[in-house]
C-alpha cells in the first residue's frame, strides 16, 4: 500500500508493447564498495552463517547473471552455480540493523493515525460515503481527503499485516513472502542506474520500508514523498530506530505538486502509490519535471487489465471493492498508464505485467482460503481465514470496551472488503498490482 504490497497469468491480452522491446528481467549485483548482503535486506527467517561476502559476490557474478523475475541466465554448471550462490545469499544471517519488512502486533496507540480518537468514527463514515457511488468524480475531486483519511485509519492495520513495506511482490514457489518483497524492491532499484551519493525520490513512500531497503542496496540518498503526516512521522521514527536517518529522509507533500525545483533527482521510483493519483498525466508530469535529463523513473502500478469489462456488473462490483478497500479515487488500465507516461514526456524503455512470470499468484498472501504452511511462512497467518476472523473480532472487543477508537470495526470491514476485491480481481484476471515500467527523461 502501499500502501499493504505475485502472480497471476492472466488470459487477457498483454498491454501494447513499448517502442523499445523490454530486455530480459535480470540485474547484476551492485558494484563494490557496498556490501551486498549484510547491509541490504536478506531474510531473517532463513538461518545460516555469513560466509565471506566478497567470495559470495564472486560466485554470483561468475556463475551467471541472477534474474529477478525470470529464469537464471545461463545453463548447466553456470546456472547451477548461480542457483547455489543465490540460495547461500538468501540463507545469510542479517546484521543487527534490520532493513527487511517485519510485522508486529496491532499498535493500539496508532490506530487513529493523526486523527483525534474522538474523530475516528465520523472519519470512517465520511470515508465510506465517498464510495457509495460508482462515479469517480467525487473521489478524484477530493482525492487528498480520501487518501489521507484512508491512511490515517488503515496504517496501523497495514503495519500489523505487512510490516514496513506495503506492497505485493513477484514470487517464486521457494520464497517466503518477505524474501520476495525484498527481491521485488531490489529489482526495481536495479533499473534506476544509481550509485552512492545520487539523489533519488520515492513517490508515495508509505512508512519508508522500501526506501530504507533501496538506500542500503544502492548507497543512494533517498527521499520519500508522502502527503500523510502520520506516515511521515512513523517513517522518521523507523529511520532513527534502524540508523538509516543518514541517507534516508521524508518530505510531506502532494505528488501532484512536488515542492522541489526542476531536475532535482537522479532517479525516481514509485511502488503501488501513484494509483492514488486523481490524474495520471498530471502526476507523471510532476515526476518528469523533478527528474534530471537522462534519469530513470521506475514504477510498479496497479491497473485494470484488458479483461476488465465495464458493462459486466460483477467486474464493476470488484472494482468498487478494490477502490474502497485501498483508498483509490479511480482505476486505470495498463494502456492508460502507458499513454499517460508518454503524454508526460517519458520515453518508455521497458514495460511488462510481471504477474505473468511468477510461480505464486500475487493475491495469494491475502487469499483467506489459501493453503497455509506455518513452518514456511508463519507470520502470514494473520491473513488466513482464521487470522482475519480473529483480528476482526479482537478489534470489535477492543472498540466495545473503549480501548480501540470508534470506527475501528468499520476500518477492519472495508479493509477486508478491499482484500476480497483484490483476490476476486486477481482470480478473474481483471486486475494486476504489478504493471512494471521503466522510462527515461530525454536528454533534450
Amino acid at each position: 500500500m502501499t500502501t499493504c504490497h505475485s502472480l497471476f497469468a492472466s488470459s487477457a491480452p498483454a498491454p501494447a508493447p513499448a517502442s523499445t522491446p523490454a530486455p530480459p528481467l535480470w540485474f547484476p549485483l551492485p558494484a563494490a564498495p557496498h556490501p551486498p548482503y549484510h547491509e541490504s535486506a536478506l531474510s531473517t527467517e532463513v538461518q545460516g552463517d555469513r560466509q565471506g561476502d566478497e567470495g559470495l559476490r564472486g560466485l554470483l557474478q561468475g556463475g551467471g547473471r541472477l534474474q529477478a523475475h525470470g529464469e537464471l541466465h545461463g545453463r548447466g554448471e553456470h546456472a547451477a552455480a548461480a542457483a547455489a550462490a543465490a540460495a547461500a545469499a538468501t540463507a545469510a544471517r542479517r546484521e543487527p540493523a534490520e532493513m527487511a519488512s517485519k510485522t508486529s502486533g496491532l499498535n493500539l496507540r496508532h490506530m487513529a493515525g493523526s486523527l483525534d480518537a474522538k474523530e475516528t468514527g465520523k472519519a470512517t463514515k465520511d470515508y465510506e460515503d465517498y464510495f457509495k457511488e460508482e462515479d469517480d468524480s467525487k473521489r478524484t475531486g477530493n482525492y487528498t481527503d480520501v487518501v489521507n483519511k484512508y491512511y490515517d485509519l488503515a496504517t496501523s492495520f497495514y503495519e500489523y499485516g505487512w510490516g514496513e513495506s506495503f506492497h505485493f511482490a513477484h514470487r517464486y514457489k521457494w520464497e517466503t513472502l518477505r524474501e520476495s518483497i525484498i527481491r521485488h524492491e531490489h529489482f526495481l532499484a536495479s533499473k534506476l542506474n544509481v550509485k552512492r551519493g545520487d539523489k533519488v525520490l520515492d513517490v508515495g513512500c508509505g512508512v519508508g520500508g522500501p526506501l530504507r531497503e533501496i538506500a542500503a542496496f544502492t548507497g543512494a540518498d533517498i527521499t520519500g514523498l508522502n502527503n500523510n503526516a502520520f506516515q511521515v512521522s512513523r517513517g522518521e521514527e523507523m529511520n532513527r530506530k534502524t540508523g538509516r536517518h543518514d541517507n534516508c529522509g521524508f518530505i510531506k507533500a502532494d505528488f501532484m505538486k512536488i515542492p522541489m525545483p526542476d531536475n532535482s533527482y537522479d532517479a525516481v521510483y514509485q511502488i503501488e502509490a501513484t494509483c492514488h493519483a486523481p490524474d495520471a498525466v498530471g502526476c507523471y508530469s510532476e515526476i518528469f519535471r523533478v527528474l534530471k535529463p537522462g534519469g530513470v523513473f521506475a514504477s510498479y502500478e496497479w491497473c485494470l487489465t484488458d479483461a476488465y469489462d465495464a458493462t459486466n456488473a460483477e467486474h464493476r462490483r470488484i472494482r468498487q471493492e478494490i477502490l474502497i478497500g485501498n483508498g483509490l479515487p479511480t482505476a486505470r488500465t495498463c494502456n492508460d498508464v502507458l499513454d499517460a507516461m508518454k503524454a508526460a514526456g517519458f520515453e518508455v524503455t521497458e514495460e511488462a505485467d510481471l504477474v505473468k512470470t511468477a510461480d505464486v499468484t500475487w493475491y495469494e498472501p491475502i487469499d483467506p482460503y489459501r493453503f497455509w504452511v506455518p513452518w514456511r511462512d508463519f507470520w502470514s497467518f494473520k491473513t488466513t481465514l482464521w487470522g482475519r476472523g480473529l483480528t476482526h473480532y479482537l478489534v470489535w472487543v477492543l472498540e466495545a470496551v473503549g480501548i480501540a477508537p470508534k470506527g475501528s470495526m468499520g476500518v477492519s470491514g472495508f479493509l477486508k472488503k478491499g482484500a476480497d476485491g483484490l483476490v476476486a480481481g486477481g482470480k478473474a484476471g481483471i486486475y494486476t498490482v504489478m504493471y512494471f515500467t521503466a522510462a527515461k527523461k530525454p536528454l533534450k
